[in-house]
């Protein structure tokens, strides 16, 4: 498993798709964030805050992260290697998991150059440091789940088709539906299913950490949105057998 761990994190290293994904993370919030005219502007916000890179992330990852892991299954089975891969001595999750890992070191790598945001608006504030600390870092924990969820979410649709195009559009539209579709669901049901569908919507959970108390509850919602994706792409490889 290791070894494998290994071999995807060269393969997005040496290739331009993981330095193009993280480059259009950080240019693409870092434009919204510090040079466009709009209400996500940290300088025309009116406070110390990195609200704006919380509610722009999620939906950049929405996009980027499938074009990630896209290739996870889908080119093993276009290339003819994934029979070789699922006879070495490892078993289908420790496989998932190896790519699993590798996508969410990937995310890891493209969040951490936006501490410098942070450690910005730190010294921009009028009182320098006169930001609400807790609630930064429990967006950057919601944000970091979030991505891992939607790596859980691409390599499940990675593993469904040969394709990688059909694989990315997959991706993107299960994103779009357990981030947006819920929510919307939530914001136009009656009671109970408003309540229902709240709880199914990963933005509810994401805003919830963003106040700065970490929940359990919604950790555990985000680890078990994981485990679903992961069980999910664990029977789309056995399903090969049937």
């Amino acid at each position: 498993m290791k070894a494998l761990f290994f071999k995807e994190i060269r393969s997005f290293l040496n290739s331009l798709v993981g330095y193009i994904s993280i480059v259009v993370f950080l240019v693409t919030t870092g434009l919204f964030l510090w040079l466009f005219e709009m209400k996500t502007n940290v300088l025309n916000g009116g406070e110390a805050s990195l609200k704006g890179l919380f509610y722009l992330a999620p939906y950049v990852f929405m996009f980027l992260i499938p074009a990630i892991t896209m290739r996870s299954f889908s080119e093993e089975h276009k290339n003819g290697t994934m029979e070789m891969l699922l006879t070495k001595p490892i078993t289908d999750l420790g496989i998932i998991l190896a790519k699993y890992a590798a996508g969410v070191v990937l995310v890891i790598l493209a969040l951490l150059p936006t501490l410098i945001y942070y450690y910005a608006v730190i010294q921009l504030g009028e009182v320098k440091g006169n930001i609400d600390h807790a609630a930064t870092w429990g967006g950057y924990i919601g944000l970091l789940l979030l991505g891992m969820t939607f790596v859980a979410i691409g390599i499940f649709a990675s593993s469904i088709t040969k394709n990688q195009i059909i694989a990315f559009l997959v991706a993107v539209l299960l994103s779009f539906v357990v981030y947006i579709g819920f929510q919307y669901m939530a914001d136009n049901f009656i009671a109970p299913w408003d309540m229902f569908f709240i709880k199914l919507s990963v933005q509810e959970h994401y805003l919830s950490m963003q106040k700065g108390v970490i929940d359990s509850r919604d950790v555990v919602y985000y680890l078990s949105a994981i485990a679903v994706f992961i069980l999910s792409t664990k029977i789309s490889l056995q399903s090969r057998f049937w």
